[in-house]
């Protein structure tokens, strides 16, 4: 009998993971080709993403798998298995920088053994340009891959710098953030309307001859015409064995947005998208979030296809059906509120694929669409992914963390009999509620927040499940089962914000990427400001003492009051202050000791996940009968898989 392992693989700061598909083979053979069908069009957009993520990133990944699947080079040395380990990064984080903190690689392979194993190499398996010499490609790689102060960053959020000059992200050519921001806040000028598209979202923006130029992403032109064109082809096939009518059109409004480029036509879809809430198959596919470009305008690609989970749905759904209660209720003040929540509706999920910037390192919720004049006329649809978060539990029992960064027995007991409960109830509340509540006021622009738009958001999402997950409306709802359980997520998440997530930050860097800011944000700012919240020494290490945790709601009902205020008023200044203040900087003793204790537990700080791979059975006309779920596949295999059989860009 097959024993599934969650976990796989590890090499670097990774731990790489597999999650189930649960109930998959209660899907319908209909459902299942659907599902099969767009999962195609999820895996093709990977050329997409790594090219996003850098210029550079096809070339260099192309080059490091023909050396690593070349046997003229030595696969014996120590240089090559420093080789070997350097692509699986690639291969994670989609590119050369590190998937969360946008930092470069340093490779640890040799300059001289690079430049020898290019040369040693079938040529015609390299990426060459025409007219382009083995040696000319080296020459050009070399800098990218050894220099360490060029294109050290893939986003950059350095206060005071030009945040795109600074950044590798591939969105902008040799334009200046200055540049950017005038030239988007010239639309949104000449198009006054609340209803105004997202701008920027689906374009490259360059500098041809002094003047700016925007060239959109579609099937027809644009860098990434031909990864479009194979995801509409199987797009389309989906859309003949959708569910419903309704499904039926939201297919076709995604590609005829993949064909025009037209944002109204996204926002058609977009629409469309979260109405659709009949069908037991959902999927996200596009230009959607906006963390990879440091000014939060370029939307990076994506894709999920999803199942429902009906039993745990009843969990989000009696949330949703709630959500007035919970928006009037708010802490924050009433003119930021909305007078009337409209279509808040949450699903508990289980991903079947997983492709773009949500592979193989996923987010466990997501709330849609982003554009804020949608989620106020028509809402938003929050997906909680069950599987995913159980892959997560059920690889981390017995680590030891909990053990050696809590403060006592007692609390580790506590964190131990609700923390999964809580941490899943948490993501629900962020996602269905946090990120659909609060309004802006009238003439607020949604980027008046600039470069801290994004971190403003998810502390908003996150404060609002922290409020609300400490309420007795909970415990009244059947959702928790006490009213102490809320205490387990309000010490792990100060005990993340204020020491544990620093294990992922090299020693000498800043906090750079938005989540972990808005996490230390809010663990610092209720730290300054608590009376009985304290770090404290026992024996030479650090641990966070909570002396009342009603004082700690308090000031996150009064921190989630301001981060509001500054959302809806759209106060610039106040949110840059809040960010450099709270969410950047590191101090490098308690760093150096954090690291050290995490060190010795040998774990990974970061997880990934390598897809099933789904697999038709097809009968003697043709036909899809059934799809298999193999969890066989080693990443490795995976990865060379992708890059053969999904390779549109180069």
């Amino acid at each position: 009998m097959y024993h599934f392992c969650y976990c796989d693989e590890r090499f670097a700061d990774i731990q790489m993971l597999r999650y189930r598909l649960d109930g998959f083979e209660n899907l319908t053979t209909r459902q299942k080709e659907f599902v099969y069908y767009l999962s195609k069009a999820s895996l093709y957009g990977r050329d997409i993403t790594f090219d996003q993520y850098g210029a550079y990133n096809l070339r260099i990944r192309k080059v490091l798998e023909t050396i690593f699947t070349d046997l003229r080079v030595d696969h014996s040395s120590d240089d090559f298995a420093a080789l070997s380990e350097y692509l699986k990064r690639v291969w994670f984080s989609n590119g050369i920088h590190h998937h969360y903190g946008c930092n470069k690689f340093k490779p640890q392979f040799s300059e001289s053994f690079f430049r020898n194993a290019i040369h040693a190499v079938d040529p015609c398996r390299l990426p060459l340009r025409s007219g382009q010499t083995v040696d000319d490609l080296c020459n050009e790689l070399m800098p990218v891959l050894f220099n360490d102060g060029y294109l050290s960053k893939r986003v950059n959020k350095a206060d005071g710098e030009d945040l795109l000059l600074s950044s590798a992200c591939n969105f902008y050519h040799d334009v200046t953030q200055h540049e950017a921001e005038c030239f988007y806040a010239r639309k949104k000028e000449e198009y006054p309307s609340e209803e105004a598209p997202s701008f920027g979202l689906n374009t490259t923006l360059a500098k041809d001859g002094g003047l700016l130029t925007e060239e959109a992403w579609t099937t027809q032109a644009g860098p990434y015409a031909n990864a479009l064109r194979h995801i509409v082809f199987w797009l389309s096939k989906a859309k003949e064995v959708a569910e419903n009518d309704l499904q039926r059109d939201v297919v076709g409004l995604l590609i005829k947005y993949y064909e025009t480029g037209d944002l109204s036509v996204f926002d058609q879809y977009s629409i469309q998208w979260l109405q659709e809430m009949e069908s037991k198959v959902d999927f996200i596919n596009g230009f959607i979030e906006v963390y990879g470009d440091p000014i939060g305008i370029k939307g990076t690609w994506e894709a999920l296809v999803e199942y429902v989970d009906d039993a745990a749905t009843a969990r989000t759904r009696l949330i949703s059906d709630n959500a007035q209660w919970f928006e009037d209720h708010s802490p924050v003040d009433a003119r930021f509120r909305k007078e009337e929540v409209k279509g808040v509706s949450a699903r508990v999920i289980c991903a079947a694929m997983l492709g773009g910037e949500e592979y193989p390192s996923t987010a466990i919720g997501i709330n849609l669409p982003n554009a804020d004049w949608i989620r106020a006329r028509y809402g938003s649809k929050s997906i909680t992914i069950k599987n995913i978060t159980d892959a997560y539990n059920k690889a981390s029992r017995g680590s030891g963390f909990y053990q050696e960064f809590c403060i006592d027995q007692a609390t580790v007991s506590m964190i131990e009999k609700y923390a999964d409960l809580c941490d899943s109830l948490h993501t629900d509340l962020h996602e269905c509620l946090g990120h659909g509540s609060g309004k802006l006021l009238p003439g607020v622009s949604p980027d008046a927040l600039k470069a801290y738009g994004n971190t403003i958001e998810e502390a908003r999402a996150d404060l609002f499940a922290l409020y609300y997950i400490a309420d007795e409306k909970l415990v009244e709802l059947g959702l928790l089962p006490d009213s102490l359980a809320y205490q387990s997520s309000y010490y792990t998440y100060m005990l993340n914000g204020l020491l544990t997530q620093m294990v992922r930050i090299e020693p000498g860097h800043q906090i750079e990427e938005a989540h972990m800011r808005n996490r230390a944000l809010i663990a610092r700012w209720c730290l300054r400001h608590a009376q009985e919240m304290a770090l404290v020494e026992r024996e030479g290490k650090t641990y966070l003492h909570i002396g009342s945790y009603g004082e700690l709601r308090q000031l996150v009902a009064q921190l989630l009051a301001e981060i509001q205020r500054i959302k809806s008023e759209g106060d610039y200044e106040a949110a840059r202050q809040l960010v450099e203040a709270y969410a950047v900087d590191i101090d490098p003793v308690l760093h150096k000791e954090i690291r050290e204790r995490y060190a010795r537990l040998n774990l990974a700080p970061y997880k990934g996940f390598i897809n099933p791979w789904l697999q038709p059975v097809i009968d003697g006309d043709g036909h899809i009968t059934d799809i298999q779920v193999n969890y066989s596949e080693s990443y490795e295999h995976q990865m060379l898989r992708y890059s053969s059989e999904y390779a549109t860009l180069i």
